[in-house]
């Protein structure tokens, strides 16, 4: 018996479905984590085609965010309970007081977003997860999270500068 499990093939077909197994699992138990989430996207991108120009501001300010709220002592909203995968940095802002304001005024820009698109600002943006992982982790496939998350950060960013948290690029856009 042991001769045949040595085979070229049979050992790959062996670990080809232990991983299948494994994955159909995590699937399963991420779905229980994460229910009926893909359901919950939101349908019309932004309106503005111009938003894309904020993008890397608005990841920065996102970044940000998450440093300020555990300067503050607390997790960002959008990650509830769970374990962060980010580093903190000895950025400071100019006073507890700012900080506070700030963490504030950005909880209640994400508060407006739909629960898709906060769980990819969540596993992207805030605990650095690259997009095939974040796909992995929702149980969806790689297009849909490269579809909708920069989509997402143009909504982010809309929100940012209707709120005045984001400056609007000279030149009028």
């Amino acid at each position: 018996m042991k001769a045949l499990l040595q085979g070229p093939g049979l050992a790959h077909t062996v670990v080809t479905l232990a991983g299948r197994v494994r994955r159909a699992r995590w699937k399963a138990k991420t779905a229980a984590c994460h229910p009926g989430i893909l359901a919950q996207r939101s349908a019309a991108p932004p309106a503005d085609p111009s938003l894309w120009l904020y993008r890397d501001r608005t990841v920065a300010l996102l970044r940000r965010y998450l440093r300020l709220s555990l300067q503050v002592g607390r997790l960002p909203s959008l990650l509830g309970r769970e374990v962060i995968r980010a580093h903190v940095t000895g950025y400071q802002a100019a006073t507890f007081e700012d900080a506070v304001i700030f963490v504030h005024d950005v909880e209640r820009c994400l508060e407006d977003l739909p629960p898709f698109d906060k769980t990819l600002i969540a596993l992207i943006v805030l605990q650095d997860y690259t997009q095939l992982e974040t796909a992995q982790i929702l149980g969806c496939g790689l297009r849909t999270v490269a579809r909708n998350y920069p989509e997402t950060l143009d909504r982010v960013s809309e929100i940012f500068l209707q709120r005045g948290i984001l400056l609007p690029l000279p030149g009028g856009h």
